[in-house]
């Protein structure tokens, strides 16, 4: 994605602004969206991770343990 985001600002201003100044402008402004986008996408989480208990915490974790054998049972049933 970065190298579209590059590519996008060279060709922006060393071919497109030959022909229209604004069309390469909305060029950069695209490349510039890009990158947060991509750190968005890049930094999703699945369903099933527990983003919201990272301590480590050896309680918390046999807690969460016994959730998930709750509901391994109940959808097996």
């Amino acid at each position: 994605m970065m190298g579209s985001c590059v590519l996008l600002f060279v060709l922006a201003w060393s071919l497109v602004r030959l022909w229209s100044v604004p069309v390469a402008v909305g060029m950069c402004v695209v490349a510039m969206v890009i990158p947060p986008i991509a750190a968005v996408v890049a930094n999703r989480r699945g369903p099933d991770e527990r983003w919201w208990d990272e301590t480590g915490d050896p309680t918390s974790d046999e807690w969460w343990r016994e959730l998930d054998r709750r509901d391994d049972h109940r959808d097996q049933h």
